[in-house]
C-alpha cells in the first residue's frame, strides 16, 4: 500500500515537472497572449464579406493552430540563442536549456519543427499572406531583435515588431488582405509593448547587465531615455487606440473605455518617469499586463453589440 502511495506521488511530481518545463520551453505565458491578440484580430477583422464567426470557426481554429506552432517554435528557438546568457541571469538561470533539463540539440529540432509546421499549416489551410507575416514575424525575432539585445539599447523597439504582427496575422487570416483598420491593430500592440518591456528592464537591468544585454536603462543618459520612452510611446498608444474608433471599426461603448484605460495608463508611464524607481516600475508594468486585455476585451465587446 506504502509502495503504490509513493509510486502515485512521484508520477505526479514527474507530471508537474514535465509540464513545468514545456511551459517555461515554449514561454506558456507569451504564447497565450499571441493567441489572444491573434484571436482578437481575427474577430475584429471579420466583416460581412468574410461571414461571421460561426463561418468561420474552422479557419480560426487553423489560424490558432498554425500561430500557436509558430509561436511556441519561436520561443524555443530563442531560447537556444539565449541559453549561455540565460544562464546569467537569475530571472532565467532556471528556465529548461540552461537548468539542464533538455539539451540543445533537441530544443533546435523540436524549435525548428514547430516553426516549419506551424508555417506550413498558415500556408496551406489559412492563406499564404498569413504565413508570410508569421515568417516576417519568425526572422525579425530570431536573427535582428535577439543579436541586437547585445549591441544595442534600441533592441526593445526593433522586438516590439514581430511582437504586433500576430493580430495583423489574425485580420489577414479573417480578410485575406492587410488594410489600414487592420494596420491599427498592429499599432496598438506596438506601442504597447514598449511602456511594458521598459518596465521590465527597469526593474532587471542589474541583471540583464550581468547576461550581457543591452538595455536602455544601462546606457548613457539611459535613466531619463527609459523615462522617456515610456510617456512618448504610451502616448502613442492611446492615440492609436483611439483609431478603431475614429475608422468606424468599434464604437461608443469601446471609444469610452480607451480613453479611461489611456488616461490610467499614462499616468503610470507619467509617474516611473519621474520617480525612476523599482515601485514605479512594477506601477507601469501592472497597468500594462492590466491595460491590454480590458482593451481587447472592449474591442470584442462593442463589436458583439454591433
Amino acid at each position: 500500500m506504502g509502495s503504490t502511495v509513493q509510486q502515485t506521488q512521484k508520477n505526479q511530481v514527474e507530471r508537474v515537472t514535465a509540464w513545468s518545463v514545456f511551459s517555461d520551453l515554449v514561454k506558456l505565458r507569451l504564447t497565450t497572449l499571441v493567441l489572444i491578440t491573434t484571436l482578437v484580430g481575427f474577430y475584429a477583422g471579420l466583416n460581412s464579406e468574410s461571414g461571421g464567426l460561426a463561418q468561420n470557426l474552422i479557419k480560426l481554429g487553423l489560424t490558432l493552430l498554425g500561430t500557436g506552432l509558430l509561436a511556441a517554435g519561436a520561443a524555443i528557438l530563442n531560447q537556444y540563442l539565449e541559453r549561455d546568457h540565460d544562464a546569467r541571469m537569475e530571472r532565467t538561470a532556471r528556465r529548461p536549456l540552461p537548468s539542464g533539463a533538455i539539451g540543445a540539440e533537441a530544443a533546435l529540432l523540436l524549435g525548428g519543427a514547430c516553426s516549419v509546421v506551424g508555417l506550413l499549416a498558415l500556408a496551406a489551410w489559412v492563406n499564404l499572406l498569413v504565413a508570410v507575416l508569421g515568417a516576417v514575424t519568425l526572422v525579425t525575432y530570431l536573427f535582428i531583435y535577439t543579436p541586437l539585445k547585445r549591441k544595442s539599447e534600441w533592441n526593445t523597439i526593433i522586438g516590439a515588431i514581430p511582437g504586433a504582427l500576430p493580430p495583423l496575422m489574425g485580420w489577414a487570416a479573417a480578410r485575406g488582405e492587410v488594410d489600414p483598420l487592420g494596420w491599427t491593430m498592429f499599432g496598438i500592440l506596438f506601442f504597447w509593448q514598449v511602456p511594458h518591456f521598459m518596465a521590465i528592464a527597469w526593474m532587471y537591468r542589474d541583471d540583464y547587465d550581468k547576461a550581457g544585454f543591452v538595455m536602455m536603462p544601462s546606457v548613457a543618459d539611459g535613466e531619463a531615455r527609459t523615462g522617456r520612452q515610456a510617456i512618448s510611446h504610451t502616448l502613442f498608444l492611446v492615440i492609436a487606440s483611439l483609431m478603431p474608433f475614429t475608422m468606424k471599426l468599434a464604437g461608443a461603448v469601446y471609444v469610452s473605455g480607451a480613453v479611461l484605460l489611456g488616461g490610467l495608463f499614462l499616468w503610470a508611464a507619467v509617474r516611473f518617469s519621474r520617480q525612476l524607481t523599482r515601485q514605479s516600475a512594477r506601477v507601469l508594468f501592472f497597468a500594462s499586463i492590466i491595460y491590454l486585455p480590458l482593451l481587447l476585451g472592449l474591442m470584442v465587446v462593442d463589436k458583439l453589440k454591433i
